[in-house]
């Protein structure tokens, strides 16, 4: 093949790496605030979750809803996200996490890199050195802060059914985490981003 076939080959397409919002959590411990609905800069928090996924060149977005759904889709701009409820938020972080996974089924996803709608201090910087670390269907990522895991986490397609399998209650994914261990690669963001929660009334001092 001559140097000018090979300059014209065409390039292999990126992987398609979904954005996975995790965002149904009512706030029990914050006076049953749905975290999506709380205020930032203005602005329902689910929309700060959003934009970030968004900068940091992922797609699609599909985002969990569960506490005030309906509410949360009447008040927050989700232009061009795949918004999904789910019934059964109140059984915890597991439930949420089968949802999402279950609706990226079909979408051509390669992975998806899993957040936490109560999580502002992780900024798109943090999220696209996540994102860097996909390697195949089968890579496991996740963010390090100070050399300890946190959000957020990348979930190859292929490792999908194990998750949503052990996922239950608020365990999210830490039973497939803690089982494969040895394969996970952890990314340190602790120089670009902020790894607190909104959990409890003085933690809302964080959103302003």
């Amino acid at each position: 093949m001559s140097a000018a076939g090979a300059s014209s080959a065409p390039r292999p397409a990126p992987p398609v790496i979904a954005g996975l919002l995790l965002a149904a959590g009512g706030g029990r411990r914050l006076g049953g605030r749905p975290k999506a609905l709380l205020p930032y800069r203005g602005r329902p928090l689910v929309e700060n979750a959003v934009r970030v996924l968004r900068e940091a060149g992922l797609g699609p977005l599909h985002v969990v809803l569960g506490a005030s759904a309906a509410e949360v889709r009447e008040r927050a701009d989700l232009t061009g996200c795949v918004v999904v409820d789910n019934p059964d938020w109140a059984e915890g972080m597991g439930s949420s996490l089968r949802a999402g996974l279950a609706s990226l089924a079909g979408t051509g996803a390669c992975a998806a890199l899993v957040s936490l709608v109560d999580q502002p201090g992780i900024g798109a910087a943090a999220v696209a050195r996540v994102r860097e670390a996909y390697r195949s269907p089968a890579s496991l990522a996740a963010a390090s802060y100070d050399g300890e895991r946190g959000h957020p986490v990348l979930f190859g397609a292929d490792r999908w059914a194990d998750i949503a399998a052990t996922a239950t209650g608020d365990k999210g994914a830490r039973v497939h985490l803690a089982r494969h261990a040895g394969e996970l690669t952890l990314v340190e963001c602790g120089d670009v981003a902020a790894a607190f929660d909104i959990d409890t009334p003085p933690d809302l001092a964080r959103l302003v």
